[in-house]
C-alpha cells in the first residue's frame, strides 16, 4: 500500500505526505490512505501554479450597480409594501428554506467552540445561534409553516454545534426543522514549495474550502433535491456572525420573485474608502460580481460621484436569497466557482510555530454565484439595521460594537412604539436593552405589544413570557434584567 501511495503521490511532488507512516496504526494507515486517494492532486497543483496570477483581469474600473434604495416616495413605499405582502405569500405557502453559514471558530473572539456560541445578548449573553434559532421559531409561528433551517458547519465544529443544538433542545424549533451539513475542505499548501502541509503524521492541514462551499455541500447533503420535491422556491442565505440579520425578510423576498431574479443581494453604504468590505460591482462583460476589498486598487476605492459619495459603494453584506432552481442547476452543472488565495500562518509538522505567514489558503466564496445569474436583484438596507458582524475582539465589528448596535436597534423600536429611551450625550441609549425575537420580531410587531409611557431606568429584557403591566401598576421589578 505505501508503494502504491508513494508513486501516486510522487508524479506531484507530495510523497513527503508519507512522513511518519511508520507511526501509524494500521487502521489509521487505512484511514489516512483513503483521505490521500481522495485528495484532487491535480486541482492543488493548478491552484498553486496560478497563485501568482493577477486578479484584477480588468484594467477599467466597474460600473456601479442598478440598486433598489431605501424606500423615500411614496410610490417607493407602495412597491416596499407590495413586495412584502408578496414575500409574506412565499413564507405563508412554505416555500422558503433558510441556510445559516456557521463553519467557524471563535478563536480570533477568544471564544472556545463555534462561533455561533459565542455569548453576545447585551443583557442575557444569548449565543448568535440562541438569537438566529429564535428568529426562525418566530416566523415559523407567525406564518405557521415549519421554515426549515439548514446549517452549514465545518468538520472542526460539527459535532459542537450539534452537540449544542440538543442540549439547548433546538431553542424551540422542532429538531426535524433542523438539518446540518458540513462543507468541505481542503489542505493548506506552503507557500513556497506547493507541499501539502501535514499537522501530524497522517493529519493534513485543513481549512474549510469557504463559505462558497455551500453549493457542493447543499448538494452533496441531498438538501437541494429534498428542498425541490417539498416545494421549496426560494432559499434566504445568510453568516452567523450578524445577529442584525431581518431573517428572511419578506421585503427581500417579495422583491426577488417579482423581478424574477436568481440570485439576490443586500447592500449598505460604503462611507469610508477604507473600510474592509466586498463591493457589488458591473462587471465589463455586464454581469454583476463582487469585488472584495483586498482586491480593490486605492484609486477606485476612493472613486468619487458626481454627488460628492463615493462612486462604488454597494458594500455587500453576505445575506442573499437564491431561486432554488438557479442552484440546482449549478448543482447538477457540478459548477465550481473560482478559488481566493490567501497567505495564512499556518503550523505544520517540521514547524509547529510559525512566526510569519507561510501557508496559502484557497476558498470559494458564496458571491461568485452572482456572475453565474440571469438576473441579480441588489438592494438596499440600513447598516444601523441590519449589519454588524462580531469579526474581531476589539474595535469595529467586536462584542462592544456588535452589543451596542443591538441596544441602538431595540432602543429605535421601543421609542417607535412610544417609549422613552434615556440617551447619554452621544445620543447612544444609556440603559442596556434586549428584546427577544419570541417576544417580538421586528418593531411593528413591538408597537402592539409595548405600552410603557414612563422613561425606562434600569436594565430592560423582554423575554418571550413578558407580560407588560397595565397603566398605574408599579413595575420597577419587571426592568431588571
Amino acid at each position: 500500500m505505501r508503494q502504491e501511495l508513494h508513486r501516486h503521490l510522487a508524479r506531484f511532488g507530495q510523497e513527503h505526505l508519507l512522513a511518519g507512516w511508520e507511526q501509524l496504526s494500521p487502521a489509521e494507515q487505512v484511514r489516512f490512505a483513503a483521505e490521500l486517494r481522495a485528495l484532487d492532486l491535480p486541482l492543488l497543483q493548478q491552484l498553486y501554479l496560478e497563485r501568482t496570477a493577477e486578479v484584477l483581469v480588468e484594467t477599467v474600473p466597474p460600473d456601479p450597480p442598478e440598486i433598489v434604495p431605501l424606500p423615500e416616495s411614496l410610490a417607493a413605499w407602495q412597491q416596499w409594501e407590495d413586495d412584502r405582502a408578496r414575500g409574506e405569500e412565499r413564507l405563508r405557502a412554505g416555500r422558503v428554506a433558510i441556510v445559516l453559514v456557521a463553519g467557524g471558530q471563535g478563536t480570533r473572539l477568544g471564544h472556545e467552540g463555534p462561533k455561533g456560541t459565542y455569548p453576545l445578548g447585551p443583557i442575557t449573553g444569548r449565543s448568535l445561534f440562541q438569537m438566529h434559532a429564535e428568529k426562525v421559531l418566530a416566523l415559523s409561528r407567525r406564518y405557521e409553516q415549519p421554515l426549515p433551517l439548514a446549517v452549514m458547519t465545518s468538520l472542526e465544529n460539527d459535532a459542537a454545534t450539534r452537540a449544542y443544538f440538543a442540549e439547548q433542545r433546538w431553542f424551540g424549533l422542532e429538531p426535524q426543522q433542523v438539518t446540518f451539513f458540513t462543507q468541505g475542505m481542503l489542505p493548506a499548501l506552503d507557500a513556497a514549495t506547493g507541499r501539502v502541509l501535514l499537522a501530524a503524521p497522517g493529519q493534513l492541514a485543513l481549512s474549510p474550502n469557504g463559505h462558497g462551499g455551500v453549493l457542493p455541500a447543499l448538494r452533496d447533503a441531498g438538501l437541494l433535491d429534498a428542498w425541490e420535491q417539498r416545494g421549496i422556491e426560494d432559499v434566504f442565505y445568510f453568516q452567523v456572525d450578524n445577529p442584525l440579520v431581518k431573517m428572511a425578510d419578506p421585503v427581500f423576498l417579495g422583491a426577488a420573485a417579482r423581478t424574477g431574479s436568481e440570485a439576490a443581494v443586500k447592500v449598505v453604504r460604503k462611507v469610508d474608502p477604507e473600510e474592509r468590505i466586498g463591493l457589488v460591482v458591473r462587471r465589463r462583460d455586464g454581469r454583476l460580481g463582487v469585488l472584495e476589498y483586498s482586491e480593490l486598487p486605492a484609486d477606485w476605492a476612493s472613486a468619487r460621484a458626481s454627488d460628492g459619495g463615493l462612486r462604488l459603494w454597494a458594500g455587500s453584506t453576505a445575506i442573499h436569497v437564491f431561486a432554488l432552481p438557479f442552484l440546482q442547476r449549478l448543482a447538477r452543472q457540478r459548477t465550481v466557482l473560482p478559488y481566493h488565495r490567501a497567505l495564512k500562518v499556518v503550523p505544520h509538522l517540521g514547524d509547529p510555530a510559525p512566526q510569519a505567514a507561510n501557508a496559502i489558503k484557497f476558498e470559494m466564496f458564496i458571491f461568485d454565484t452572482l456572475p453565474l445569474a440571469e438576473r441579480v436583484l441588489v438592494m438596499e438596507t440600513a447598516r444601523a439595521e441590519e449589519f454588524e458582524p462580531l469579526k474581531n475582539a476589539h474595535g469595529p465589528y467586536s462584542p462592544n460594537s456588535v452589543r451596542a448596535a443591538l441596544v441602538a436597534e431595540f432602543a429605535r423600536w421601543i421609542e417607535g412604539a412610544g417609549g422613552r429611551v434615556p440617551r447619554d450625550d452621544a445620543g447612544r441609549p444609556s440603559v442596556p436593552i434586549e428584546i427577544s425575537p419570541l417576544y417580538a420580531l421586528d418593531a411593528e410587531e413591538l408597537r402592539g405589544k409595548f405600552t410603557r409611557a414612563e422613561p425606562i431606568t434600569a436594565p430592560l429584557w423582554l423575554g418571550p413570557d413578558h407580560v407588560e403591566p397595565q397603566q398605574g401598576d408599579v413595575d420597577d421589578a419587571s426592568q431588571e434584567a
